[in-house]
């Protein structure tokens, strides 16, 4: 749906129709309050939020909203994703169904920590002082 790449987020959700955007925003608002430190972005000329690298991406189809949590959010939530199409990587919520807040605010709380264990503070240097 998307032709033209936006330069942010809200020129991104800004061009579908007000069902899709409203559903966009949804999302948008679910990965905010999961992950209210991590920082809004364009990446791959699709919405992607960052926190200590690419925490999630999302964008909107013609009849679904594709979110990308990265493979290690669709394994860890394999149970709960039963009866959505999944891949690797990707999770597709179908625009006829009510978009599954709770589930997405798991997942991305699940990257977050993820993200943030990548961050390990460095050992004390062994030099010897003179």
């Amino acid at each position: 749906m998307q032709r033209i790449p936006a330069s942010n987020i809200d020129e991104y959700i800004s061009v579908f129709p007000i069902p899709i955007r409203e559903k966009l925003e949804q999302l948008r608002a679910a990965i905010i309050k999961a992950a209210p430190g991590a920082q809004e972005k364009m990446s791959y000329a699709i919405p992607t939020f960052f926190l200590n690298g690419n925490l999630v991406h999302f964008a909107a189809y013609k009849n679904h909203i594709g979110f990308y949590p990265a493979p290690s959010g669709i394994r860890a939530f394999n149970k709960e994703l039963r009866g959505f199409v999944t891949s690797k990587g990707a999770i597709q919520f179908p625009l006829a169904k009510a978009l599954p807040v709770a589930l997405v605010h798991k997942i991305v709380k699940f990257r977050v920590k993820e993200n943030l264990e990548k961050v390990k503070p460095k050992k004390p240097s062994k030099k010897k002082v003179k």
